[in-house]
């Protein structure tokens, strides 16, 4: 057998054994539009909803993080389906995910408010996150912040947070190191947030929050394809970055 056989056996079982696995979760589905945009196109207006958009960078994620033949990413819906949150964390076990990652996109009163944030699994006491935690929560089940924080014990926060945060920093730093060079956009920060899709995954989990669509120019931006490829790209790099250096992020 040659060295050069014996070489390439090698290197792919350690590729193999080292990949990871990503469940990427495009936020909404179904009956539940998400953040909505109205913008003329072809002379006609149209209603532009969140969980289109977010689905279809979830999907530019998936294929470059599969493409890299390093890990594998699956997505917890590949159509216009409605999922409650129960369901998308469940998936992650389900999966044997190491990480969760939440795709979507921002809205707000006031119309000119921009710029792309990520969030990262943590206990805290924030008051402007959350606000924006009970804004993303408000489709699931009743009772469902009683359960987070039944759920969220000093364990849970106290194993997952660092890693949480550790991936946020990861996908969050190759984001600005794109967009507010290439499209002027305003990097709005990493923050702590107690989301209960991210929550119940039990997983390091981030989520992301694209643009604001209730913003006409950025709307527009972020449905461009252009616009998808660059955001998924840096995505997905910094996703990638985070599992090469982390031989197990999933603690449970």
């Amino acid at each position: 057998m040659s060295k050069t056989y014996i070489f390439l056996i090698t290197l792919f079982i350690t590729l193999h054994c080292n990949a990871k696995r990503v469940l990427i979760d495009p936020g909404h589905g179904g009956e539940d539009c998400g953040a909505k945009a109205k913008l003329w196109q072809n002379k006609k207006l149209e209603v532009i909803c969140e969980k289109d958009v977010a689905l279809s960078i979830a999907k530019k994620v998936k294929t470059l993080i599969n493409r890299s033949n390093r890990h594998t990413a699956y997505l917890t819906r590949t159509i216009d389906k409605e999922l409650d949150l129960d369901k998308r964390s469940k998936l992650a076990d389900t999966i044997k995910a190491d990480i969760f990652v939440s795709i979507h996109l921002n809205a707000s009163t006031i119309k000119s408010s921009n710029g792309f944030e990520t969030y990262y699994l943590d206990n805290h006491k924030d008051e402007v996150v959350k606000k924006v935690e009970r804004a993303e929560n408000r489709n699931g089940s009743a009772g469902q912040e009683m359960i987070v924080n039944t759920i969220l014990t000093d364990l849970i926060i106290e194993r997952v947070a660092p890693k949480s945060k550790e991936l946020g920093q990861s996908v969050h730093a190759k984001l600005v190191a794109t967009l507010p060079k290439k499209y002027k956009m305003s990097d709005r920060g990493l923050k702590p947030g107690m989301f209960y899709v991210l929550a119940l995954s039990k997983r390091p989990a981030i989520l992301i929050e694209v643009g604001f669509l209730t913003n006409v120019n950025e709307a527009r931006l972020t449905i461009s394809d252009t616009f998808q490829s660059h955001f998924a790209q840096s995505v997905a790099t910094g996703i990638i970055s985070f599992l090469d250096k982390n031989s197990d992020p999933n603690l449970f």
